[in-house]
C-alpha cells in the first residue's frame, strides 16, 4: 500500500471523502501570482540595485549559490527594479495562469482567492481601471474653415484666464474721473492663469514632498492645489495664495489659522472613487509630522465618516457654508465637492441655493490613495454626462452664474481639458497626470505605504526618492505643454478666449455615441 492517500484514492477505487479532512487538496490561490520577474542571469551582474529598490522584498541575495531569487508572489508590477537595473537584466510580465474566459477574468479569480483566504474587503489604490466608456474619445472638436476663419495662437493672444466665484448678473459701471468704474460688488474669486488646478490629495496619502512639488508648481503657473482632508503642514503655510484648503468629515487639521491659510474653503461631502463612504489613511502611514498636521495619535488609522455629521441637508450644508464664510470673514469663496452620481444635477442646483461659490464634481474614474475595489468599480457615474446635466440644469433654473462648476475624475490630456470646459466646466482638477508626472506607474498599492516610486509613502528612504525640485520641473512641464496645446485647439475653434468656449457644446461632435447619449452631452452626433 502506497503512503500517500491520494495515491491510494487512485489505486484501490476508494472514494476521496475516506482521506482526512486536512490532507484534501486546496485549490490554489495565492502562489497564482499576477506578475512575474524575469531574468536573464547572464547579464545581472550581482549589483544588488533591484534588492535595495524594491519597497515589496520581491528580490533577494542569496550569498550560498551567489544569485538573485525572486518572490514573485509579492510582486505589484511597478516595473521600478526593471527600470533601475543597470544592464537590462529584468523583464516584468504580467502572468495568466487562467484558462481565458470572458466573464471570469484572472482579475476576479484572484480576487475570490483573496476573500477565500481572508475574508475582508479587497482594497485598492488609484481609479477605476474597468473597460467602461470613456465619452471623451467619443467627441471630436469641430474646426472653422471659411465663414468662420481659425486663429494663429503663435501670432495672436490667447487667454487663457478665468475667475472661480460667484458671478453677478448685470454689472453697474459708472464714469469717475473720465474713467469707467464697476460699482456693483462681486464675490471674492479665485483667479486662474491657466483652467487646471491640482486635485485633493491628502498630506499622508502621499507624502510631503509631492505636496511641496504641487504648491510650488501652482505659483510658478498662477493656479492652485488643493491639500485634501490631511490638513496643512507647516512648512507649506507660504503657499497659502495658491492653496484650496479642505473641510472633511473627519476635520483632520481643520482650525481657524488652516481656514485663513488658503485662498478658498472646501467642504468635502464626497468623491469619485468612492461615493457614499468616508476616508481612511491607515496607520501605517500616520508619522510624527503627519500625527502633527492631522491631530491624531501617531500610526493611528485616520478614518473619515461616510457623512459630515452636522450635514443631513441643503439647510444644514447652507449652515456649514455660511459659518466657514464668518469665520474667514467672507474674504473666500466656499467650495463644495461632491462624487458625480444619479441626480447629481438636482444635487447641484440645491448646493448652488446653499450659498455655495463653486461646486466640485468628481467623476468615478476619479483616483484615491485608498479604497474598497468594489465601490472603486460600482458605484458613481462618469463625469461627462454628469457635468453636462449640472450645467444644463442650471442654466434652466437661471443660476448659472451664480456658481463656478470645476469638473475632475478622468482629466487625461489637454483634449479633456477643453471637452470639460465646452461642456460647462469653468476650470478642471487634475490628480493621477500630476503624480504620473512625479514618476508613478500606477501599480495601484498607495494604500500599503510602500510606494516604490516614493510618492504615497512616508518612509523616509522611500519618500526621498521624490526630488521636491526636478517634481516641480516636472508638473509645470506638463501644465506648460497643455497650455500650449489648449491655445492651438481653441485657434481652430476660432476663441481667443477660454471663458468665451465655456458652455457652447455646438463645437463638439459625437461619435460612436446613442442618441440617448447625444441628448444628454448636448451636443450633435458627426455629420451635423
Amino acid at each position: 500500500m502506497n503512503k500517500n492517500p491520494k495515491l491510494n484514492h487512485l489505486l484501490t477505487g476508494n472514494k476521496l471523502e475516506s482521506i482526512p479532512t486536512t490532507d484534501r487538496f486546496i485549490p490554489p490561490g495565492g502562489n497564482f501570482y499576477e506578475f512575474k520577474d524575469i531574468r536573464d542571469d547572464e547579464k545581472c551582474i550581482r549589483c544588488l540595485v533591484c534588492v535595495q529598490q524594491c519597497a515589496f522584498e520581491v528580490s533577494s541575495f542569496n550569498k550560498v549559490d551567489f544569485k538573485i531569487e525572486n518572490d514573485d508572489s509579492k510582486c505589484v508590477g511597478c516595473h521600478r527594479c526593471e527600470v533601475m537595473c543597470p544592464t537590462g537584466a529584468i523583464t516584468i510580465e504580467k502572468t495568466t495562469h487562467f484558462k481565458e474566459n470572458a466573464n471570469w477574468t484572472p482579475q476576479h479569480i484572484r480576487a475570490l482567492y483573496k476573500q477565500r483566504d481572508t475574508g475582508g474587503i479587497l482594497i485598492t489604490g488609484m481609479g477605476n481601471d474597468q473597460y467602461h466608456p470613456i465619452y471623451w474619445d467619443h467627441m471630436l472638436f469641430d474646426a472653422c474653415q471659411v465663414t468662420n476663419p481659425s486663429i494663429d495662437p503663435l501670432r495672436e493672444p490667447m487667454e487663457l484666464r478665468t475667475f472661480l466665484g460667484k458671478k453677478p448678473d448685470i454689472l453697474n459701471i459708472e464714469e469717475k474721473n473720465g474713467n469707467p468704474v464697476v460699482t456693483t460688488e462681486i464675490a471674492p474669486q479665485l483667479k486662474l492663469d491657466v483652467p487646471i488646478m491640482f486635485a485633493a490629495m491628502s498630506y499622508g496619502s502621499i507624502n510631503l514632498n509631492v505636496v511641496e512639488a504641487e504648491a510650488r508648481a501652482a505659483e510658478i503657473l498662477g493656479t492652485f492645489y488643493n491639500t485634501g482632508e490631511g490638513g496643512l503642514h507647516k512648512k507649506l503655510y507660504k503657499y497659502g495664495k495658491n492653496t484650496i484648503v479642505q473641510v472633511a468629515s473627519g476635520r483632520f487639521g481643520v482650525h481657524k489659522d488652516y481656514l485663513n491659510a488658503g485662498e478658498a474653503i472646501e467642504i468635502k461631502i464626497g468623491q469619485g472613487a468612492k461615493p457614499g463612504i468616508g476616508g481612511h489613511l491607515p496607520g501605517e502611514k500616520v508619522n510624527e509630522a503627519v500625527s502633527q498636521t492631522r491631530m491624531i495619535p501617531v500610526g493611528s488609522d485616520a478614518i473619515s465618516p461616510a457623512p459630515q455629521h452636522d450635514i443631513y441637508s441643503i439647510e444644514d450644508l447652507r449652515q456649514l457654508i455660511f459659518a466657514l464664510k464668518e469665520a474667514t470673514e467672507y474674504t473666500k469663496p466656499v467650495s463644495v465637492k461632491i462624487s458625480a452620481v444619479h441626480n447629481i444635477a438636482a444635487i447641484a442646483s440645491g448646493i448652488a441655493r446653499a450659498g455655495a461659490d463653486i461646486i466640485a464634481i468628481d467623476g468615478f474614474r476619479g483616483g484615491t490613495g485608498s479604497a474598497p475595489t468594489i465601490i472603486r468599480d460600482n458605484v458613481g457615474i462618469p463625469i461627462e454626462p454628469a457635468l453636462a446635466a449640472v450645467d444644463d440644469q442650471l442654466r434652466k433654473e437661471g443660476i448659472r452664474n451664480s456658481v463656478s462648476i470645476v469638473a475632475s475624475g478622468g482629466i487625461r490630456n489637454s483634449a479633456d481639458v477643453l471637452k470639460a470646459i465646452i461642456l460647462g466646466a469653468d476650470a478642471v482638477y487634475i490628480g493621477t497626470p500630476v503624480l504620473i508626472a512625479c514618476g508613478c506607474t500606477m501599480c495601484q498599492k498607495c494604500h500599503t505605504g510602500k510606494c516604490c516610486w516614493g510618492i504615497t509613502t512616508n518612509e523616509p528612504v522611500l519618500a526621498k526618492r521624490v526630488n521636491p525640485d526636478i517634481a516641480t520641473e516636472r508638473i509645470v512641464n506638463l501644465i506648460t505643454g497643455w497650455k500650449h496645446e489648449i491655445q492651438e485647439l481653441m485657434g481652430l475653434l476660432g476663441v481667443n478666449s477660454i471663458e468665451s468656449i465655456r458652455g457652447s457644446r455646438i463645437r463638439l461632435r459625437g461619435v460612436g455615441l446613442t442618441d440617448t447619449d447625444l441628448d444628454i452631452l448636448g451636443i450633435l452626433p458627426a455629420g451635423r
